[in-house]
């Protein structure tokens, strides 16, 4: 699709009132900075950190604020849980971005945005302490989301993902799994507080995280491979399941994106930590005041 041309109401829809179709955001409600979380209670939380909220829009799972601080304004939004949701979510904060409300074209100049996700996730070693805040350096996709799109192959990490596929005998049937790395820019802004990671998103919380409750696994000793994984200085640090779309849809669309997760159990020791909250407004808090710097 070039520029100039109308993108159709069916691939695009907008709102009666000029927002996008799932997260009811409007062009001009959107800062540049933006905080994507889960959980839509974690918006409020996030809120508390900002000043002069100009508004609150609730849909579905979709709930979202903007707001300032110390002069920089901030968009939190919550997407849900799964790959799916980062689908749907990506696709229309850079449809607000780069694409003229109005006429349905894309715009001449290109607005980029600095994107944090904030999350949890499980541990996959040992010296990796529960507690611990895990930026996803490189992120990896189990869900296959990217795969649908066209030059997935531009955005990933080739080398690790054919050595991690023959260390895995990957499985066929299953989504091939991409590796991405998140923006260098986000990385230096976080990294100074965090745990270097190389994240997995899975599409499910169950069995694609290799947790066996009825049902058993197509690959069951996934776990045990996914820890002793090495790739020169990489080792897989943590599972979620958000990151890697998060990070394509950044790659492929020129956006600032980056994910780091509250690590809330630790399925090498098989240890967890429920009272996570305070944990995840500590963190929120930091990534408010390091957005605001930028």
């Amino acid at each position: 699709m070039t520029e100039a041309m109308r993108i159709p109401e069916s691939e695009l829809i907008i709102n009666g009132d000029g927002s996008a179709f799932h997260i009811h955001l409007k062009p001009e409600e959107l800062a540049d900075n933006v905080i994507m979380v889960g959980d839509p209670s974690r918006v409020d939380m996030i809120a508390d950190f900002l000043e002069d909220i100009e508004f609150r829009h609730a849909s579905r799972e979709f709930v979202s604020v903007t707001g300032w601080k110390n002069g920089k304004r901030i968009t939190v939004l919550s997407h849900g849980i799964g790959p799916d949701n980062i689908d749907i979510v990506m696709t229309e904060l850079d449809a607000l971005a780069n694409v003229d409300f109005a006429t349905r074209e894309v715009k001449k100049q290109h607005r980029s945005l600095n994107i944090v996700r904030i999350g949890t996730s499980g541990a996959l070693h040992a010296d990796i302490p529960l507690g611990s805040y895990i930026l996803s350096h490189i992120s990896v996709g189990f869900d296959g989301v990217m795969n649908w799109y066209a030059n997935r192959s531009k955005i990933a990490m080739l080398d690790v993902e054919r050595a991690f596929k023959k260390h895995m005998n990957w499985k066929r049937g299953l989504p091939s799994p991409y590796f991405v790395k998140a923006s260098q820019k986000m990385i230096d802004l976080l990294s100074d507080v965090t745990v270097k990671g190389v994240t997995i998103s899975a599409p499910g919380f169950y069995g694609p995280q290799g947790r066996v409750v009825r049902l058993g696994l197509a690959m069951p000793d996934m776990l045990e491979k996914i820890e002793s994984f090495r790739f020169g200085d990489y080792r897989i640090t943590n599972f979620e399941m958000e990151s890697a779309p998060v990070a394509g849809f950044g790659a492929h669309l020129g956006h600032n994106c980056v994910t780091v997760c509250c690590a809330i159990a630790n399925r090498y020791l098989q240890s967890s930590n429920p009272d996570y909250k305070p944990l995840i407004r500590n963190l929120a808090e930091v990534v408010v005041n390091r957005l605001s710097t930028l």
